[in-house]
């Protein structure tokens, strides 16, 4: 059983009292468009360049800011593969020179959309280093007009299953069926091996079909923000050489109407716990879909999912506990050994294009990743946080996290509800289970995954004891 279950029977109490003594809420949320104005630009997230030409949909810096009085704090959702950490703690200083934030109570998150501009370039061509200049100030402008907006408000939290749209993609294969990894060894699993029944056997994790959302109300009782987590991945087939903001934009687009709500109102989808979940319905055929088509579809069964669970919500809160705390870890880089590093120089020294046409697929890919690997410092800093609004609880990662771990977080949270958004405060690759990397797959490869090999079980710990310490009496 859920550890809440007890815990929150112990501490039941305590969060109606806090929130008997916390003054009136007050809410603010705004969106500002980041979409660039110059091209051409790369849309990074593959192993080749994609360059994009035009704009297809709009990308936005989308901000929601509480504040009780005594604690004020800003949740941020931008439409961008992954905001670097310098390009995010850049926006936080500027809109904390702008408003009464703290840059420590700022959580700020990318969708992963894989149709969006890089985040960080300053040198090179002038629309990247352009597009870099307007996301910094896009998301602290976000920030900043949210702010200002704050006024009376009440919130609440619940969650509905969308289970049709989500497949976990690391699979078992077939006997006989697995090719070699790009070290020239053999994994256990694979990711995205297509959709034949004569490969596929089972996938090797679960999926997490709940869709969370947090409501936020005026005085009025109308809807003026909706802040949703899903745990899956982009959809993508977007219009060749076009910026979009996929599934995420589409979602905030919908959601107005689904709740008949004021054009003010803004709505944001955060990306959750799914760095090993997509779209894809292994060993079921889907028809070809136009360019964007399934984006459309996906966003319409998120929104009517989104309207399910905001009709679930019973009661709004007007005085609710806020907390937030963030914590910066250390994890040791993964380094490869001598026979890797070996083995990596000689895949690059190959010049015969017969000789390279026998390599694996990538090899030459992640042998520059692990000769990179090898030249990197002994650690790396990481930025957690975890956020307390009265009974509701979100947790922060700077990692596309398997979904594993947000329903292990889920599952041992003190808090009645608990959302987890991956992507946020930066965005420093992959983070499996120990489990499945014993499993191996793209998600584990070293490049792919860059930190040590139980960094989720450090991740994990440390935000149970941010968790717990925002659930204790008098908070």
């Amino acid at each position: 059983m859920k550890r809440a279950i007890s815990v929150a029977l112990a501490t039941l109490a305590s969060l109606c009292a806090a929130a008997e003594k916390s003054p009136p809420l007050q809410a603010g949320a705004a969106a500002v468009d980041i979409s660039p104005t110059e091209f051409p630009l790369n849309m990074p997230g593959g192993f080749r360049g994609n360059r994009a030409e035009q704009l297809h949909d709009p990308l936005h810096a989308r901000a929601l800011v509480l504040d009780n009085g005594t604690t004020a704090l800003a949740l941020v959702v931008v439409d961008n593969l992954g905001v670097s950490p310098e390009v995010m703690e850049e926006a936080k200083a500027l809109a904390a020179e702008r408003c009464a934030l703290e840059v420590d109570h700022m959580l700020v998150c990318s969708t992963h959309t894989h149709s969006a501009p890089a985040s960080n370039t300053r040198e090179g061509s002038a629309p990247a280093v352009a597009y870099r200049k307007r996301l910094v100030a896009g998301i602290a402008e976000s920030i900043v007009q949210a702010q200002a907006k704050l006024k009376p408000a009440s919130l609440g939290a619940a969650s509905h299953p969308l289970s049709g749209v989500v497949f976990n993609r690391r699979w078992y294969l077939k006997p006989g069926k697995m090719p070699p990894n790009p070290f020239g060894g053999m994994d256990k699993v694979k990711m995205n091996p297509g959709t034949s029944a004569t490969v596929l056997d089972r996938p090797a994790g679960p999926t997490d079909p709940d869709l969370t959302i947090l409501s936020v109300r005026n005085a009025r009782n109308k809807p003026m923000c909706l802040f949703a987590n899903y745990a899956l991945h982009y959809v993508g087939a977007v219009p060749r050489g076009k910026i979009s903001a996929d599934y995420y934009g589409e979602f905030a687009r919908l959601m107005p109407i689904r709740l008949r709500a004021d054009e003010d109102f803004v709505a944001m989808m955060s990306n959750g716990a799914s760095g090993d979940i997509n779209n894809i319905p292994f060993l079921v055929g889907r028809p070809p879909r136009e360019p964007f088509e399934q984006i459309r579809i996906v966003a319409q069964k998120a929104a009517d999912t989104a309207w399910q669970a905001y009709r679930k919500i019973e009661q709004y809160q007007s005085a609710v506990p806020l907390g937030m705390m963030e914590r910066g870890i250390t994890l040791q880089y993964r380094k490869p050994n001598a026979e890797q590093v070996t083995r990596a120089k000689a895949v690059l020294a190959i010049k015969d294009e017969a000789e390279r046409a026998k390599l694996p697929r990538l090899a030459d890919h992640y042998a520059r990743r692990t000769l990179a690997a090898a030249e990197r410092e002994d650690g790396l800093t990481v930025k957690l946080q975890a956020i307390r609004i009265g009974d509701f609880a979100i947790c922060a990662i700077p990692f596309e996290t398997l979904v594993e771990i947000g329903l292990e977080l889920k599952e041992r949270s003190p808090f009645a509800q608990t959302m987890v958004i991956g992507l946020a405060n930066g965005r420093h690759g992959y983070l499996p289970t120990p489990r499945q990397h014993t499993l191996g797959g793209y998600e584990t490869w070293l490049g792919t995954n860059i930190v040590q090999k139980d960094a989720s079980v450090v991740i994990v710990k440390q935000l149970l004891s941010m968790l717990d310490t925002l659930s204790g009496p008098g908070r």
